[in-house]
């Protein structure tokens, strides 16, 4: 038959919702302020590895709120619990290792090549 939730956990999804945000907007705060100080000193000087040790925690709290945002989603659309975990952990974790890679690489390149090689306006 099929599985009807009794009580549905919409607040975990605002929660997981919540925290995914206010984590992003803690990220973007920081790169800001990373990117920033790049320009002003020289990307070549600073450290990339200090940089990434300043994104991990906004990150991780990315990471987390989505796990849960998508965890709860799926109970709320039918799924049972062990299965909604256990589908949506592993796909929540794995995109976020996936972006924290992409991510790191590029702030490496930057260290590397200067922040102006990240200018894409004067691509033809």
């Amino acid at each position: 038959m099929y599985y009807y939730p009794q009580q549905p956990p919409y607040f975990l999804l605002v929660v997981g919702l919540f925290a995914a945000i206010a984590s992003g907007l803690a990220l973007a705060g920081t790169l800001k302020l990373i990117v920033h100080k790049w320009q002003s000193d020289g990307a070549e000087t600073s450290g990339s590895q200090m940089s990434v040790k300043q994104l991990t925690v906004p990150f991780l709290g990315i990471t987390a709120g989505a796990c849960l945002f998508l965890c709860s989603g799926f109970e709320i659309f039918g799924f049972p619990p062990f299965l909604a975990y256990a589908v949506g952990l592993p796909v929540g974790i794995l995109t976020g290792l996936l972006v924290w890679v992409q991510l790191g690489s590029m702030l490496t390149y930057v260290a590397r090549q200067g922040m102006r090689s990240l200018d894409l306006d004067s691509l033809p």
